[in-house]
């Protein structure tokens, strides 16, 4: 009777055991369910607002998990067209004839600009260059800091006889695609011989992977100069040239105001297509290396098959309707421009355009 009461007992808490684990697995396997996770790639440009946007939107909504790596603008282009993120991030538009597995709304998320960092040990005042002399360096037509141009330019700073280093990035990037945009439009030779895109064919300089990596040259090399996005030179406290405006002949500081002024001058021409360059923008007081960068989603979500449901594309949504909205009041304490009002008003209709099998997913 003892033998079989002790295994009664035994067999009674196996039984308890495998309940509880039961019982466990099923909580967890719930829990997983009511979490959404959405995981996005790309631009290293606008990478430190999207992670704090993920922080804040989680904070106040649980239930929605946000990943974003930032692998550069042409790896998020990638993957976004092979199915593997539910959004991607750019600063290169997207041309009509690329997309290929479905098309890609832009929902233009913040403005950001590209700085021109320098290292002249000594230099004493700001650095103060236009596009051509920008684009005559990186050709390897100036190479010295003490070239006529440079110095006319500079008239009160005491400019070395050393030869200038040119760092750039040797990843394809929209940083990169920002920058020669604005290369090949103050500069017909630079145009005509280089052009425009995510990775180009350099015609002089070292290259290095992504902003930290340029921003590493430019530190390690005297008399370097080197093209970095303003929030990280910022971050990182590089020195960064003024730069003129054509329109006005004045020489413009990067500042928050001076970026969100490139947007002004464009404003009607976003209602018909927001892959619009902003690069040497008309107005007066504008920094003229300045771009939107870009959240991409897909116009049709179902375009993922099993890997997404009409939640998960409403989540997604709902993310980026915060973004375009409550999510502009983080923008400036990490350097980045708000979107101006109008901007918004677009963002609001391209969300409203997306569908889960053919039907809206934001009707209000």
């Amino acid at each position: 009777m003892q033998a079989k009461s002790g295994i009664s007992k035994i067999t009674v808490m196996i039984i308890i055991y495998m309940i509880a684990v039961v019982a466990v697995g099923a909580s967890y396997f719930l829990t997983s369910q009511n979490i959404i996770v959405l995981n996005g790639a790309g631009a290293t440009f606008p990478e430190p607002l999207i992670k704090k946007w993920a922080f804040e939107y989680n904070e106040k909504n649980p239930s929605v998990v946000i990943n974003y790596q930032g692998i550069g603008s042409g790896g998020g282009i990638e993957q976004i067209k092979r199915k593997l993120v539910d959004f991607a991030g750019t600063d290169a538009p997207v041309k009509d004839e690329e997309m290929t597995t479905g098309y890609l709304v832009h929902i233009p998320e913040t403005i950001g600009a590209v700085v021109v960092a320098y290292n002249i040990p000594g230099l004493t005042g700001t650095l103060k260059l236009d596009g051509d002399t920008i684009a005559k360096i990186f050709l390897g037509n100036i190479t010295k800091w003490n070239d006529v141009k440079i110095v006319a330019l500079n008239p009160e700073l005491s400019l070395p006889d050393q030869n200038i280093f040119v760092a750039h990035r040797s990843d394809g990037s929209g940083t990169t695609y920002i920058f020669t945009d604005y290369l090949s439009a103050v500069s017909q030779e630079w145009a005509d011989e280089v052009g425009i895109g995510k990775s180009v064919g350099w015609p002089v300089g070292v290259g290095a992977q992504g902003n930290p990596g340029v921003a590493g040259l430019v530190r390690e090399n005297p008399y370097s100069i080197g093209y970095i996005e303003l929030a990280y030179a910022k971050i990182v406290n590089m020195t960064y040239a003024w730069i003129k405006n054509e329109f006005s002949g004045e020489f413009i500081e990067p500042t928050l105001e001076s970026v969100s002024k490139a947007a002004e001058g464009f404003l009607e021409e976003m209602k018909e297509d927001v892959r619009v360059s902003i690069v040497n923008s008309p107005h007066p007081e504008a920094y003229p290396i300045a771009s939107f960068t870009y959240i991409l989603l897909y116009r049709e979500q179902n375009v993922y098959g099993v890997r997404t449901n009409f939640e998960k594309s409403n989540a997604l949504l709902n993310f980026v309707w915060w973004v375009v909205h409550e999510g502009q009041e983080y923008s400036e304490a990490l350097l980045y421009p708000r979107l101006p009002p109008e901007v918004i008003v677009i963002c609001e209709e391209l969300l409203r355009s997306i569908t889960y099998n053919g039907q809206p997913i934001i009707t209000s």
